[in-house]
């Protein structure tokens, strides 16, 4: 298993297995399996989420099926025959990338069947899930304001966030972009940026650019596609996005340097129907 895999795992399992319930009091799992929890090492499902995950036989994630290389659709593939997973759930042959990988990764360690449901980003960092969802892995940065709603596992992956520009454009420096028409996911780590407020937990963050003129979108690759189009100066995005935007063709080139690092958890609503506490167990 890849290190940044078994690294989430062992930290989310931590979150997971501490099967809380309504009263507050976690439950450590008991012996056996080789650490994996079973049914007789839960308590009540009404009251405990672990409990719940596996009397359902499912873990429940959110992915976007339009976000590579960290998730996506995996095109014309077969749902799995003999899914536990509801019908308007995707199975695990129909997504991919590596934060469905890691998703994946905790649902087999946990002995259930991942199954994937496809909510908007708004919704996945507000919190107040309603139980729809057990615990995402879903690109979400950990910042000192979505902890009011979200608890946060310790990082799973860092990467740095850049500034695009189209490849035969005038800039040529993050100084080129002070007052420039520049987009970003609406919301996310690169709109707080662009806003001067964006909170780290540990991190000093340094603001490269002023007074931007900031464009939001609800897909990344849209906001890309139109700097390549010249309808934008630059966009500002996770590296991975802004290079699967060039692999697919788009003409932009990365700037100098890096703007700042994200670091990246699985988070849990704070507001879910039980109570999830800490553990060591992991």
């Amino acid at each position: 298993m890849p290190v940044r895999l078994r690294v989430a795992l062992t930290l989310t399992l931590g979150v997971i297995l501490a099967a809380c319930s309504s009263s507050g009091t976690a439950t450590e799992p008991e012996g056996g399996d080789g650490g994996r929890a079973t049914g007789s090492s839960a308590g009540d499902p009404t009251r405990d989420k672990l409990a719940q995950i596996l009397s359902r036989g499912t873990l429940v994630l959110p992915t976007d099926p339009a976000y590579p290389p960290a998730s996506f659709a995996v095109e014309d593939a077969a749902r799995a025959a003999d899914t536990p997973c509801a019908a308007n759930q995707l199975t695990a042959p129909e997504v991919d990338g590596y934060d469905v990988a890691v998703g994946k990764t905790v649902a087999n360690a946990l002995g259930v069947e991942p199954c994937f449901v496809a909510p908007t980003w708004t919704e996945l960092i507000g919190g107040n899930w309603s139980d729809r969802w057990d615990v995402a892995f879903s690109s979400i940065g950990i910042t000192e304001d979505r902890m009011d709603d979200l608890y946060f596992t310790q990082p799973y992956y860092a990467t740095p966030e850049r500034f695009f520009v189209r490849d035969d454009g005038p800039f040529e420096s993050l100084d080129d972009l002070h007052g420039a028409r520049i987009g970003v996911c609406t919301g996310c780590f690169a709109d707080l940026y662009l806003q001067h407020t964006l909170t780290i937990p540990g991190v000093d963050v340094e603001y490269l650019v002023d007074d931007a003129e900031i464009v939001g979108y609800d897909v990344e690759f849209d906001g890309l596609d139109d700097v390549g189009a010249g309808k934008l100066d630059a966009f500002l995005c996770q590296e991975t996005a802004g290079n699967q935007a060039i692999a697919e063709g788009i003409t932009l080139r990365a700037l100098e340097p890096a703007a700042y690092q994200a670091y990246i958890g699985g988070a849990i609503d704070r507001s879910s129907g039980c109570r999830w506490r800490p553990s060591t167990t992991g």
